[in-house]
């Protein structure tokens, strides 16, 4: 009998962050805090040829101004490539890079202060297009790099006989897209607050996804060992992978408050949110592929050509996704693939929702839709005479468990009407289909140890609440609710007696953090373990006060019940007290680590390998105005296979999100730049879905068990953000029969195809005249 799992439950902090009682870095205030404010670069590449700090530093109310040289030590997400510094050392490489900082008793003597510093720039060549990046570079925008161009991460892999089974195929379609680079968009903008105590300790409350990485940068930037350094998490208003890197600005805080031993806050307006941006990469992807005479997808070839912007960050897992992250949800035994990343004298990109598989995605499903029109097969048919089955490995040595891909595309195809639909709606009308896959976290680290990728503890003591500690971080997506859950189940209590604490380094055990899909799936295991071990104790204190043996009981409604004659039964409260007597607090451990070595031994075989991964297909219906080209999604059915929906409410809740946050890049998001200059930097210019734009969903969660997962469930975070793109394009195309290759997919760039089709038709019908 399930007490929570697979119920319908509302967030457990929902009420804090809808009531206003929810605390957020920028509610936080500090005896003697001063503000922080960063001075930033007007260039996109110069060197630092004189900076005088001297006025600034004399100004009434300035208590701290730094600079680059005082912090030289690089940092970033990525050990493999940590290219970083909390401030430019000795040039400047993106327009809005930190050049210095100040810390002041207000806003307004901060602003002054950064004026009085006086720079003296020498510009350098600039890079702002990655064809300019991959040539030689006269001064490369890293020189470390070693390669005398701006080349950041180059990957070649290949698997089958491509070129062999290309020349096999019954059909071979190609195609290049274009992808603009977008943002996160989230509410918050970023904060933090660094303090520098009599103590000689370091606390830093930010707005972060991974607390455990920025603990480490913080570490090897301010060169202090980690237990003197405190990480706490307030509430994040929204992240979605923009608040996965340690960031500069959080290193620039905790430097500020030790140069003047008092909280230092900074808090980014949204010019400078957009400036940090980490977003989704601007990506030019090519691709081929065919199919066989059986309908059978003979094989994928495909290049990826990626803008990185100024910094590493996620870079090197994004040029591997771009590529292993096609691998699924079908067969393709012949795989080619060279992706390519390069620096460029624009704001970093980083990972975003749906890391690295977005782009890659969308151009595989439009162009196998483009395959199935010129074979003459229905899209449906020839997804599902393709897909992985369960229990099996890709060619590249991914180890797939549980597979719903097939119930996914049968529940859409049924509840869609696809059938009646398909090529049959008027002119103007379309439904289109996609499917996709997406990894339930990294089964690697990034740092290269053995400890566990997630840690629970959990304590029970007289009250009779249960804390649950880890270090995953509730970022929106519902992680302390999940974690509730998965102590609540085995122990048979509601959640009102569980409390989470998953915000503070100090007290709560590592987990590495929300990104990559992986709180359910990892620290849901580590929970479980946990809270399995504490109700070990409390059976064998029922066991101790019935005298009936310790295996026949069930633990349901707060009561220890013994099966076999109900009517023998203690409650929990009874069972806590004799656990606890001469012994005091029930403590128990859980911890997640991954599953013995899976995958190839070549270069880049880890990449994208999980313990298990989640499948979806979505069919959209789309209309598209015949005079203004304005298009519009009706409606979506969206079926996603989660393994297990732990909590149904918030598996819906992601699905419709990301189904929201992927029609913003189809059909509207942009990063727009002049010369390397952001020039939309606000969310009014851009522009992203409004409510009345969002279309009626109608959500069909798959439950395929999967056999490692916590109650058998998958990630639901990220994975449901694939196929959303790809269908309306694919959908546009049934309407009004054209195809589009650049996101985002607008009125203007849909009557530029259509222009371009008449006149293509025209040709033709002369040349037959």
């Amino acid at each position: 009998m399930s007490n929570t799992i697979g119920k319908p439950v509302p967030l457990i902090d929902g009420l804090k962050k809808t009531t206003g009682e929810g605390i957020y870095t920028d509610d936080i205030k500090l005896p003697n805090m001063l503000v922080g404010k960063i001075l930033r670069s007007p260039h996109a590449h110069a060197r630092l040829k004189r900076l005088d700090t001297s006025k600034a530093e004399q100004l009434p109310g300035v208590h701290a101004v730094i600079t680059g040289r005082e912090a030289p030590h690089t940092f970033g997400v990525l050990p493999i490539s940590e290219d970083e510094t909390a401030l430019a050392v000795d040039k400047v490489i993106f327009i809005g890079d930190n050049v210095a900082a100040v810390a002041a008793d207000d806003e307004e003597i901060a602003c002054q202060a950064l004026r009085l510093i006086e720079v003296e720039y020498e510009e350098l060549p600039v890079y702002r297009k990655f064809e300019d990046s991959v040539q030689p570079a006269a001064e490369a925008i890293h020189p470390g790099n070693g390669n005398g161009t701006n080349i950041h991460k180059e990957v070649r892999q290949e698997f089958g006989e491509v070129a062999a089974a290309r020349a096999r195929s019954r059909q071979v379609k190609s195609a290049g897209y274009d992808f603009l680079g977008v943002t996160h968009a989230f509410t918050e903008p970023h904060c933090v607050i660094a303090h520098y105590d009599a103590d000689d300790r370091m606390t830093v409350w930010s707005a972060q996804q991974v607390p455990h990485y920025l603990h480490r940068a913080l570490a090897k930037v301010l060169q202090m060992p980690m237990y003197r350094i405190r990480v706490i998490r307030p509430m994040v208003g929204g992240a979605f992978g923009g608040k996965s890197d340690p960031f500069p600005h959080e290193m620039v805080a905790a430097l500020l408050s030790r140069k003047c031993r008092r909280p230092v806050k900074i808090l980014f307006d949204r010019e400078e949110v957009f400036l940090s941006n980490h977003g989704r990469h601007p990506t030019r992807t090519e691709i081929a592929m065919g199919l066989d005479e059986a309908g059978k997808i003979s094989f994928l070839d495909l290049q990826a050509q990626i803008d990185g912007g100024a910094w590493g960050s996620f870079g090197v897992v994004t040029t591997y996704y771009n590529g292993v992250l096609n691998m699924g949800p079908y067969v393709i035994n012949n795989f080619r693939y060279h992706g390519r990343r390069a620096y460029t004298n624009k704001p970093p990109s980083g990972a975003m929702r749906g890391h690295g598989a977005v782009n890659s995605r969308f151009a595989v499903e439009t162009l196998l839709d483009e395959l199935c029109e010129a074979a003459r097969l229905d899209p449906c048919d020839v997804r599902l005479n393709n897909l992985l089955p369960a229990n099996c490995t890709t060619a590249n040595g991914f180890r797939i468990t549980s597979n719903g891909t097939r119930e996914c595309i049968l529940r859409a195809r049924q509840a869609s009407e696809w059938d009646r639909k398909f090529r049959k709606l008027p002119f103007g009308r379309g439904v289109g289909v996609a499917c996709g896959f997406y990894i339930s976290g990294s089964a690697h680290r990034i740092h290269f140890n053995d400890l566990p990728q997630s840690t629970v503890h959990l304590k029970i003591d007289m009250d009779g609440g249960i804390t649950v500690h880890c270090l995953a971080a509730e970022i929106g997506q519902g992680s302390d609710t999940m974690l509730a859950q998965c102590v609540a189940e085995p122990l048979g209590v509601p959640l009102d007696r569980i409390r989470i604490f998953s915000n503070d380094s100090d007290a709560d055990p590592i987990d590495l953090g929300s990104y990559s899909s992986r709180v359910t799936f990892m620290a849901g295991n580590a929970a479980r373990e946990a809270a399995l071990q504490i109700r070990a104790k409390l059976v064998q204190a029922a066991n101790a006060l019935t005298g009936y043996p310790a295996e026949g009981f069930v633990l349901a409604n707060e009561e220890i019940i013994y099966q076999r004659d109900p009517r023998v039964r203690v409650t929990f409260m009874q069972a806590l007290e004799q656990a606890l007597a001469n012994n005091g607090a029930l403590l128990a451990k859980g911890k997640y680590i991954s599953p013995p070595p899976i995958g190839g031994s070549f270069k880049g075989a880890r990449a994208g390998l999980s313990p298990s991964y989640s499948f979806q297909c979505y069919i959209a219906e789309v209309s598209v105005d015949t005079e203004t080209c304005e298009p519009r999604v009706e409606k979506v059915w969206a079926a996603h296979d989660c393994g297990k929906a732990l909590n149904p409410l918030a598996v819906q809740g992601q699905i419709e999100g990301c189904i929201h946050m992927g029609l913003g890049q189809a059909l509207m998001e942009e990063m727009v730049y002049n010369r390397g200059n952001v020039l939309n930097a606000n969310l009014l210019d851009y522009r992203t879905l409004t409510p009345r734009q969002m279309p009626e969903v109608e959500v069909i969660i798959v439950e395929s068990d999967d056999p490692e997962g916590p109650w058998g469930a998958k990630e639901a975070g990220e994975g449901p953000l694939l196929p959303i793109l790809p269908a309306v394009a694919n959908a546009i195309y049934d309407a009004i029969g054209v195809r589009l290759r650049s996101l985002p997919m607008t009125a203007d760039k849909i009557w530029k195809a259509r222009q371009d089709q008449q006149k293509t038709a025209k040709r033709h019908v002369a040349a037959v005249l």
